[in-house]
């Protein structure tokens, strides 16, 4: 055999042990990776709002050609068991005690049965709307208010078992969410995640901090955000301050803009940084989830992990409703946001690749064209890309 030939031997001999080695590797760290998400799934709350949701009535078709999962960010001062978080927790969450419960994130996560690209969509927080069982309010309100009259109506009924009050107002309060949401979108909820302030607080602490960068210098007091410009790395309180900061261009819309950003690196982030072979970034992760998580009880945690995958990479696309103003008012002196109701049905079918009504087009702020986070993109306030900044692989926001 000459020697070219024995080189050309070699070559594929080594070529065969790279490939073989490279499947034995993927193959070892998918299975730990599904060995590990069946071990979140054992820690992971479960609510039966499947179930309450069936009587909805004007419930959008179950059939749509996707599966929605509705994913919610509460301000809830008890973890996932429904127990009051104690003082020194609430200390790191720079927050108080409260009875009160807002959902300060909404996001109807749509995921074609066909494999196409998956969406997000937003809506702000206070987006005015009607609240089925309580009045016409900001769509934040709409889980803690109807929790907080259902828990009245149990125990002037007679219900004194606490844990029995919080359980079925809890689902009562998910319940008037979920059909503002569909009567809303004209989306229907097929499934539903929900994860508290202190699990956001311990997700962040979990995977070293998130990375994000800001346009400019900005502070809150409110909030405590105080964050210089640039590229940098925040977690805990840090990380809450950054997502709940409410005095910054565009209100609502400015806000989404970074929870958009800060979600879609952090799952990069979850999912590159080993927590899934790191034993303590694992028991981290697992005493988050218990504390802090909620999903419905055939939520496959499969698909979600899939779509945090294509949510890493980019490969989800963000979109906020349209509306008519950020900055209205209602009778009782709040700001909201207002929507035209028939318009954001248009655009929601519009989006989803249904063919949608003629709608009139909404007067003010819109937030422009769906967004395609990647690591090479920057995202402005009206959700356009612009340039990729010079050796910053994390989108800038205002």
């Amino acid at each position: 055999m000459s020697t070219a030939a024995r080189a050309k031997k070699t070559a594929r001999v080594l070529g065969r042990v790279v490939v073989a080695l490279l499947a034995v590797t993927t193959l070892a760290f998918s299975g730990y990776f599904w060995t590990a998400l069946r071990l979140v799934k054992q820690n992971t709350n479960t609510t039966q709002i499947l179930q309450v949701l069936e009587d909805i009535p004007n419930s959008p078709p179950v059939e749509d050609g996707a599966i929605d999962i509705l994913l919610v960010g509460s301000d809830s001062r008890t973890d996932a068991q429904g127990r009051p978080l104690p003082a020194d927790v609430l200390r790191k969450l720079r927050t108080e005690g409260t009875d009160t419960v807002n959902t300060d994130t909404i996001i109807v996560m749509r995921v074609p049965r066909n494999g196409g690209k998956a969406s997000a969509i937003s809506i702000p927080r206070d987006t005015y709307v009607p609240i089925a069982g309580y009045r016409e309010d900001k769509i934040n309100s709409a889980y803690g208010a109807v929790k907080f009259l259902t828990a009245e109506r149990l125990q002037a009924e007679g219900v004194n078992d606490q844990q029995e009050r919080e359980r079925k107002s809890d689902e009562a309060g998910r319940k008037a969410l979920v059909q503002a949401v569909q009567d809303l979108t004209g989306m229907r909820v097929d499934h539903y995640a929900e994860i508290n302030l202190y699990g956001f607080y311990l997700l962040t602490e979990v995977i070293g901090g998130v990375q994000v960068c800001l346009k400019a210098g900005t502070s809150d007091p409110n909030s405590g955000a105080n964050f210089r410009a640039g590229p940098q790395t925040i977690s805990g309180g840090d990380a809450l301050s950054f997502v709940r900061q409410r005095n910054m261009p565009g209100g609502d819309l400015g806000r989404i803009a970074r929870q958009q950003v800060f979600m879609s690196q952090a799952m990069k982030q979850l999912l590159s940084a080993g927590t899934f072979t790191d034993p303590g970034k694992m028991s981290g992760l697992l005493d988050a989830v218990s504390k802090s998580v909620v999903v419905d009880q055939k939520l496959d945690l499969a698909t979600l992990a899939t779509q945090a995958q294509g949510l890493a990479s980019g490969n989800v696309e963000f979109a906020t409703i349209p509306v008519t103003s950020v900055d209205g008012r209602n009778e009782r002196g709040q700001s909201i946001v207002t929507v035209d109701r028939e318009a954001v049905k248009a655009w929601v079918a519009q989006q989803i690749g249904e063919t949608p009504k003629p709608a009139p087009s909404p007067v003010a702020p819109t937030p422009g064209t769906p967004s395609r986070f990647g690591p090479e993109k920057l995202l402005s306030l009206d959700g356009a890309h612009a340039v990729a900044a010079a050796r910053q692989d994390v989108p800038c926001v205002d």
